[in-house]
């Protein structure tokens, strides 16, 4: 598998809530997170299934990402993972954006937002897996 280039990341004004809410409703576990003496986190680097997001905390500091929504694109190992990980964001309190569906380009898919509006879509469509026979 390519090594992951590009990274995304999220600012929210909780990261500890954010990350535990993504670990409740998605399953994203901690790979490396700095907290500050008061316990905020000031850097972290959440997990699926091998590939990183990062996010962190608002802090003012000008030089900081400003606060927007932002949407996040996962790859999911079969349908019976993008359900079940379905169930369990709606059990989370997700918003459902994008129900389950398959679509015409053959992922079985679904959208939802965080309690602060960004979205999270996870289906079983894989940009990065081998596309056909193109030499190029």
């Amino acid at each position: 598998m390519p090594h992951q280039t590009v990274i995304p990341s999220l600012r929210y004004a909780d990261a500890n809530q954010a990350i535990q809410w993504l670990h409740d409703a998605l399953g994203i576990t901690e790979h490396f997170v700095v907290r500050d003496e008061a316990g905020r986190v000031e850097h972290a680097q959440l997990e699926w299934r091998g590939s990183l997001v990062m996010l962190g905390e608002l802090s003012g500091n000008p030089y900081d990402l400003p606060h927007r929504h932002g949407s996040i694109s996962m790859t999911a190992e079969s349908a019976e993972q993008v359900d079940a990980a379905f169930a369990r964001a709606v059990a989370a309190g997700a918003t459902v954006v994008q129900p389950i569906e398959d679509t015409d380009y053959g992922s079985h898919a679904f959208t939802i937002a965080d309690y602060e509006g960004n979205h999270w879509h996870l289906g079983t469509y894989d940009a990065l897996a081998d596309q056909g026979d193109d030499d190029s």
